[in-house]
């Protein structure tokens, strides 16, 4: 049974919280901290890779070696070197860290490829950093098979068939920014709440709670509400940064976009509230916020890998964290638009409630009304 709420008693402690909120400043974190990470990783995390350095050693020097490396050269992935230089020097330049890709041609390209005849060419790529070697040798491929489609006609030649669904245009931006709503609605709200008990205990003025008939569930209520209600602004904040400073698409319900942030901002708010109950000091809290927020936003959000890829252990633990839930209908708002025609989205909505009462139950519970 929901326990009794006396309205003047919960306004109270909002206007306290509020005052408080303000006399510290911050507030302005509220607001400027969600943005400047919107912001700043926006622009910062680029999963594209441009202007690789690449020397191109023709040995064939014809006019089809011709031809495809100007389809390098018209590229804006590659900073084109076409050389001279033995394999030995080029391949020295990869180790000093001035080239990245070395591309060889080798001699009898253009004869073997017009015969249909099994052609080989020579690839080597910087790969001290996996991923992004990953995607250059993607790029080298799609250039090599554009200019081998429009060279020949012979029937022995790969060709690629490749569509692109959502994201048409590939930007970093349509991929990117959705997710940093997430990793912003989870941390911010969460490092706010994570103070907003554990301060009290360091000043001493928790025990004004321990002395006062104010049940544990009004006062919950009362400390969430005021953040729950200066974090909601943030959704719309948010949406603007993503639609018209980035030009990220927007194809879904805008309902269930504000619906499901606000529910997400719940969990968050719990999240912190949780850890303020359970520690003393505000350093302590902030820390546990930031390991328990910020890396499983990062790892498990979709944003930088996709869930169905993960196997095992990292599906398992995705799946126990709300991030994961909340940026499925993030891409699916602002990249689909499945909207609530999807029975994914309607299931993931109720799991997020779920994990708001669940926290929020365990926070009434765990919170005590006297000292320790």
């Amino acid at each position: 049974m929901m326990p009794r709420l006396r309205v003047s008693v919960i306004k109270a402690f909002i206007l306290k919280e509020l005052t408080e909120l303000v006399r510290t400043k911050l507030i302005i974190m509220v607001y400027m901290m969600p943005s400047m990470i919107t912001i700043l990783f926006g622009y910062g995390i680029a999963m594209d890779v441009t202007h690789s350095r690449i020397i191109i050693l023709d040995y064939d020097n014809t006019k089809v070696s011709r031809e495809l490396i100007s389809k390098f050269e018209h590229s804006k992935y590659f900073d084109l070197t076409v050389s001279d230089k033995s394999e030995e020097e080029a391949l020295a330049s990869i180790k000093k860290a001035k080239t990245d890709i070395v591309f060889i041609i080798p001699s009898s390209f253009e004869k073997n490829l017009l015969k249909g005849q099994k052609v080989e060419l020579g690839v080597f790529i910087d790969a001290a950093f996996a991923n992004r070697a990953s995607t250059m040798q993607s790029y080298v491929q799609g250039v090599v098979y554009s200019a081998a489609a429009a060279t020949t006609s012979n029937t022995a030649m790969i060709s690629l068939n490749t569509r692109t669904l959502f994201n048409q245009a590939m930007r970093d931006e349509d991929a990117i920014v959705p997710g940093l709503i997430g990793l912003v609605l989870l941390v911010a709200p969460a490092i706010l709440t994570a103070l907003i008990i554990v301060k009290e205990k360091e000043k001493g003025t928790i025990f004004n709670f321990y002395a006062s008939p104010i049940s544990k569930f009004e006062f919950l209520i009362a400390k969430l509400l005021p953040v729950f209600m200066l974090h909601s602004l943030n959704i719309f904040i948010l949406f603007l940064w993503a639609t018209q400073l980035f030009d990220v698409p927007f194809r879904g319900s805008f309902f269930l976009y504000w619906l499901s942030s606000e529910l997400y901002i719940l969990i968050s708010l719990s999240i912190g509230m949780l850890i303020s109950i359970i520690t003393s000091r505000q350093i302590v809290a902030v820390v546990m916020t930031v390991i328990i927020t910020i890396l499983p936003a990062f790892l498990y959000s979709g944003m930088l890998m996709p869930i169905s890829s993960m196997q095992g252990a990292s599906w398992i633990e995705a799946h126990l964290f709300p991030v994961m839930y909340y940026n499925h209908i993030l891409y699916d708002t602002f990249l689909i638009g499945q909207g609530f025609e999807s029975s994914k989205i309607v299931l993931y909505l109720f799991i997020m409630l779920g994990f708001f009462v669940t926290l929020l139950t365990s926070g009434i519970l765990l919170l005590k009304k006297e000292m320790r």
